[in-house]
């Protein structure tokens, strides 16, 4: 410290001795001021002498005058002088901040806000680094409101200032008033980087946030907002805002419960805001309207199984849920009411107390309306009038609130006098008209509604109402009511869709669902909702769901009016016999018809529906009686109703009885009963049962009765099976027939999936070579899916079945494999993505996920199992397998519980989890199934096994294969292989006799598989050496199936292999005549061919012949897959290529061999023969 008040005072010291040399030097006068001023105190007033002198000598020294300016304006407190002093400073360098800063201040200070202004612009003229200037000129304008010229002298002074928040902030205002509000939330944004704590910005950034329509990011920031600054007015009402708008979106995507919970939260904040701060009115509007949003969305949410048995809990649950809605409405009443008072001149919020008003009175039940007073309804909206008379809006609320139909018309009519586009106006306007009977005054409103704006609800719900009443149009309807449910999900709109998708077939559709869903959680209190969803449940075969939801229909009919009860009991009950005699709880369904009979309230549907329970239960008799009354009643039956009860008739005598006593009981029905389409196809479906076609007279005079081409198909199918059954020999249905026909008959109705389907499906059931490509071919995916149909199949579903029935190898891509589908079969990747698209369109869909699962295992297996097919596969085989559906004892859906279990444990293999895979094997050996099923589960057990080593195992379950046995050929060959793979000492002759006794009865198919067998013994032949034995199977299996290119190849390589070994010359024609043929039948090149046929040729002496082979090669590989041994052989057409226009056309021909056999060395580094030719060739 004292060293260096000793340095200060020589300093000092030697200034004073420079001016007493030079009294006249400018800048020591300045030095000797700076030294004094610094010391401060008093020495300031010597300071500023010599800042004067320092002037006067220095005119053009700005920082003198800066330093006057800060004695005038600090010390002496002469505002005038300080004001001149900082100006001449500013005149002479625009660049210093600190005096533009101070000259500012003081103006500011003293009102002077035009001259701010003034020298902020003269400063920014001279200099253009004059930031400073440019910073407060910009935070002037901002001030000012004028927004363009803020922008651009803030973007200036932030050359200057880079890391000011505040300048970021108050650009982010100007672009937010400007409207650039992505330019804003960017300024506002860097902003917040370099200072937290900017409330301000965080606020605005929500509100533009709110502003585009991104709630969840507006609540997060107004989130960060509060957590700096708890009490912010501004941000807990724009929290409270975004979870509203959040809410809303939720809400119109059908999550209500989240919804629920986001105005939950949103009212917290509101409510706390609002008692922080009584007065402010907007926030008791806010909070009104989020509790007017919480009870129009509030859902009803129970476990519909405890309640189905507890009509009391059912009870109790409506009434807290209608008691929870209540409340919150009475809450938003309140709230309005307080902003009301606030702002009495607000009239908007009239019309909100209107309509809080009405739901109030639709949720009260204790509610009772005076007729001769007016409604608060009708009266709030008419206060709003009183201060907004030209507001088509009030008029509108007027309009829709109104009970009164004149006072309504009325109030419609002036809208439109005041907005003649106004679309609600005319529909609400069409809706009043319905009302009174004006149905083409109406429809004229709907449509004029619907031309202004498509997007409108209303007329569109009008429209499917119009279109139901014009039969038979139930698709047109459906359709229009959709479009109203999905632009509005109202619980009437939602609840009229359900009913429209009944009578169009459109009730398993995914839509339907979730519209009824919502609907249940918006009207628990309706009977018919409830009766609705288990309609929907039931035609997704979801019966236990749907008895419930129809007990739960009965319970809301109990505590309802008994106008409904008695004009609905009997339906649900009837629906809930239905239903459960479906699910197999027959007892109940006997009750249920029980107490129906001793109502007197069983009619055709409750009679087939008693007769079926006691058929289940095993009462024969009394089902037999039961329907004998039911015949009794044919006569006086409908014409909708005759056909079904017929068909149940016959079913149920066929099932007890057998099929001559259904013939019998046809034969003695008068035949006026016949006189229908819906009759005519169940006699021909029961005469196609019966070989002696004892109902062909009936059948004939029917047929009379089909009218349209869809009549016609049904019969052409049904002639199909007939001939599929009673051609049938030996236990096996004539599938020949049957396709026979339905090719006819496709040729007439080419455009009929159900003829295209049942086509397809039985050329995949035909054990026909090839027939599965026909079958994919003759299946159209755009058509009619029939698959929700008990007994057809979609035909997607036959596209997947196909894509698995094809034996051979169907992969488009050789980065895998090479294609060997004689028919090009491709159809694994279309079959995977309909498939898909079928099940993400009904996940309830099991045959869609059975052969998903399977299409993915083969698709796995072509591309040798990578990571992430066995993930998917293990994912869908594990839901697969957790389906309650393969618990059943039905032989059809044990075979397919197998074939999942097999497919699981074949991924556990590839993934090495060899515990899993064991375990679901061996879950699938112990079904009960026949052994050539069984016998796979063994053979997948023999391969785990062999890969872990444990032989004792191996060989037991290897024993357990031979004395299984098994009529398919593949199983015979995998298990010839794996005894020649690990080398079992056991008589392999056993094997060969098996498999020569399941080609017996392979019939046309024999040449193929015993090809396939000596393909087998070839390539055994060939691991033992023993290459004369393999080329005499290989050449036995060409002579059987002569178009299979596989096996020439495998021919021609082994004949290359002998010549070489012996140098036979018979062994290279052989190999050349062979390899030819591979030429000749494969649909794409093969590899190798054309490089085996090259050294053949070679060997013989032909060069041009070796030479073109040899380019040939090398187009047959894809450039990612060429082995090195083909770029090594290359090197060879490279050292031989000709220069000159005659030169090959390889593209390795301008390769220099040196290069080839690198490329080579770099795939195959291990092989010492590329290294001894590359150092040849080098030297």
């Amino acid at each position: 410290m004292d060293t260096q008040t000793h340095r200060e005072e020589e300093g000092a010291e030697h200034l004073f001795r420079s001016l007493q040399v030079s009294p006249d030097d400018a800048s020591i006068h300045f030095d000797i001021g700076l030294f004094l001023w610094e010391k401060g105190g008093e020495a300031k007033e010597k300071a500023a002498e010599h800042f004067i002198l320092s002037a006067k000598l220095n005119p053009k020294n700005g920082e003198s005058f800066k330093y006057l300016g800060h004695y005038y304006g600090g010390v002496s407190l002469d505002t005038h002088r300080a004001i001149k002093c900082y100006q001449r400073a500013v005149v002479l360098n625009p660049d210093d901040s600190e005096s533009g800063e101070a000259l500012c201040n003081l103006l500011d200070q003293g009102g002077k806000e035009s001259l701010v202004a003034v020298v902020c612009r003269e400063a920014s003229e001279m200099s253009p680094r004059a930031f400073w200037a440019f910073q407060r000129l910009g935070f002037l304008q901002v001030h000012q409101n004028k927004w363009c010229e803020a922008v651009q002298n803030l973007q200036h002074a932030l050359r200057g200032y880079p890391t000011c928040a505040n300048l970021w902030e108050a650009l982010g205002l100007a672009y937010q008033r400007l409207g650039r509000f992505t330019a804003a939330v960017k300024s506002y944004g860097r902003a917040i980087e370099l200072d937290g704590t900017m409330v301000f910005a965080l606020v605005e950034s929500g509100n533009i946030s709110l502003t585009l329509g991104s709630f969840s990011k507006g609540v997060e920031q107004f989130r960060q907002a509060l957590e700096i600054s708890p009490q912010c007015v501004p941000a807990q009402y724009g929290l409270a805002f975004g979870l509203l708008g959040l809410a809303k979106d939720c809400i119109n995507l059908g999550a209500y419960r989240w919804g629920a919970s986001l105005l939950e939260e949103a009212s917290e904040v509101a409510t706390a805001s609002a008692y922080l701060f009584r007065n402010i009115s907007c926030i008791w509007k806010l909070h009104a309207d989020i509790q007017l949003a919480y009870a129009r969305c509030y859902p009803w949410i129970e476990d519909v199984q405890e309640l189905e048995s507890n009509k009391e809990a059912f009870s109790a649950s409506i009434i807290s849920w209608r008691r929870t809605c209540l409340l919150a409405a009475r809450h938003a009443m309140f709230s309005y009411q307080r902003a009301l008072h606030l702002s009495p001149w607000q009239a908007n919020i009239y019309a909100d107390i209107a309509v809080t008003s009405d739901l109030i009175t639709s949720l009260d039940e204790n509610y009772k309306q005076d007729i001769n007073a007016w409604r608060l309804e009708e009266k709030m909206p008419m206060g709003a009038l009183l201060l907004e008379g030209d507001n088509y809006e009030f008029w509108l609320a007027l309009g829709y609130l109104s009970d009164h139909n004149a006072l309504s018309q009325h109030a419609l009519i002036r809208g439109l006098q005041l907005n003649v586009s106004l679309a609600f106006a005319w529909g609400y306007l069409g809706k009043l008209y319905r009302k009174v009977g004006e149905k083409q005054l109406a429809r004229q409103m709907f449509d004029r509604a619907r031309s202004i704006d498509p997007g409108l609800a209303l007329p569109w719900a009008s429209m499917s109402v119009e279109s139901c009443v014009r039969e038979p149009e139930p698709d047109e309807a459906f359709e229009s009511c959709l479009r109203a449910v999905q632009i509005i999900p109202l619980a009437e709109f939602q609840l009229g869709l359900s009913k429209l998708a009944l009578l169009s077939g459109h009730l398993s559709s995914s839509q339907v669902f979730g519209a009824i869903q919502q609907a249940v959680q918006h009207s628990p209190h309706y009977p018919e909702s409830h009766n609705l969803y288990g309609l929907i449940c039931e035609a997704r075969n979801d019966y236990r769901s749907a008895a419930t939801f129809y007990r739960l229909a009965r319970h809301a009919i109990n505590i309802g009016s008994l106008s409904i009860q008695n004009s609905h009991m009997r339906d649900i009950s009837i629906n809930l016999a239905r239903s459960l005699s479906k699910a197999g709880n027959a007892a109940d369904a006997l009750q249920e018809c029980e107490n129906l009979k001793k109502e007197g309230a069983l009619d055709e549907e409750g009679l087939q529906i008693y007769a079926l329970s006691l058929w289940q239960l095993g009462k024969d008799d009394l089902a037999l009686s039961v329907a004998g009354s039911l015949v009794a009643t044919l006569s006086s039956m409908q014409r909708t109703s005759l056909a079904t009860s017929i068909c149940f008739i016959c079913r149920l005598v066929y099932y007890i009885c057998g099929l001559d006593a259904v013939i019998t009981r046809i034969l003695k029905m008068p035949k006026e009963l016949f006189q229908s389409s819906e009759v005519s196809l169940v006699m021909s479906a029961i005469n196609a049962l019966d070989e002696h076609n004892r109902l062909g007279s009936v059948v004939s005079s029917s047929q009379y009765f089909l009218k349209s081409h869809e009549e016609i198909v049904e019969m052409h199918f049904l002639t199909a099976l007939s001939k599929l059954v009673k051609n049938e020999s030996d236990c096996c249905h004539d599938i020949q027939s049957g396709v026979a026909h339905l090719r006819k008959a496709l040729h007439m109705f080419p455009n009929y999936s159900l003829i295209r389907n049942l086509l397809g499906y039985l050329l995949v059931s035909s054990n026909e070579l090839n027939n599965c490509h026909v079958a994919a071919r003759c299946c159209k995916l755009d058509y009619l899916d029939l698959s929700d149909k008990k007994g057809f199949k979609s035909a997607c579903d036959i596209q997947g079945a196909g894509a698995v029935a094809c034996y051979t190898t169907g992969n488009s891509s050789p980065k895998f494999t090479f294609p060997t589908c004689g028919k090009q079969c491709s159809n694994h990747p279309g079959a995977i993505r309909y498939l898909q698209k079928t099940f993400h369109q009904k996940p309830w869909n099991n045959d869609a996920r059975y052969l998903l699962v399977l299409n993915y295992l083969q698709r796995a297996r072509e591309e040798r199992f990578p990571h992430h097919l066995c993930g998917i596969l293990n994912r869908l085989a594990h839901i697969s397998l957790s389906n309650e559906l393969y618990g059943g004892t039905e032989i059809s859906y044990q075979y397919r519980y197998f074939q999942l279990l097999l497919c699981a444990s074949e991924i556990s293999l590839q993934c090495g989890n060899y515990m899993t895979c064991i375990t679901h094997a061996r879950k699938a050996s112990e079904l009960v199934l026949p052994d050539n099923y069984s016998f796979f589960a063994h053979l997948l057990l023999c391969r785990v096994y062999a890969v872990k080593g444990d032989h004792l195992s191996f060989q037991q379950e290897y024993t357990m294969c031979m004395d299984l046995k098994t009529d398919y050929h593949i199983g015979w060959i995998c298990l010839k292989l794996m005894e020649c793979q690990y080398e079992l000492q056991i008589d392999s002759k056993a094997i060969d006799l098996n498999f020569e006794e399941c080609v017996k009865t392979s019939g046309k198919l024999w040449n193929m598989w015993m090809a396939v067998y000596n393909l087998v013994r070839g390539m055994i032949s060939l691991q033992k050496r023993d290459l004369v034995s393999a080329e005499g199977f290989m050449a036995q299996a060409c002579s059987l199936e002569g178009f299979e290119s596989c096996l020439f190849l495998c021919h021609g390589a082994i004949c290359m292999e002998l010549a070489r070994q012996s140098d036979g010359y018979q062994f290279l024609s052989r190999a050349v005549k062979s390899l030819a043929k591979v030429h000749e039948l494969s649909l794409i090149p093969l590899p190798f061919a054309s490089l085996l046929v090259a050294q053949a040729e070679g060997s013989l002496g032909s060069k041009e012949r070796w030479n073109r082979n040899l380019g040939l090669e090398w187009y047959n590989w894809p450039s990612e897959m060429r082995p090195a041994e083909l770029h090594f052989q290359m090197h060879l057409l490279a050292r031989h290529a000709k220069v000159g226009p005659s030169a090959t056309s390889s593209t390795e021909s301008s390769e220099t061999p040196q290069r080839c056999v690198m490329r080579a060395i770099h795939l195959n580094p291990s092989c010492m023969r590329y290294w001894r030719v590359l150092q040849k060739l080098n030297e």
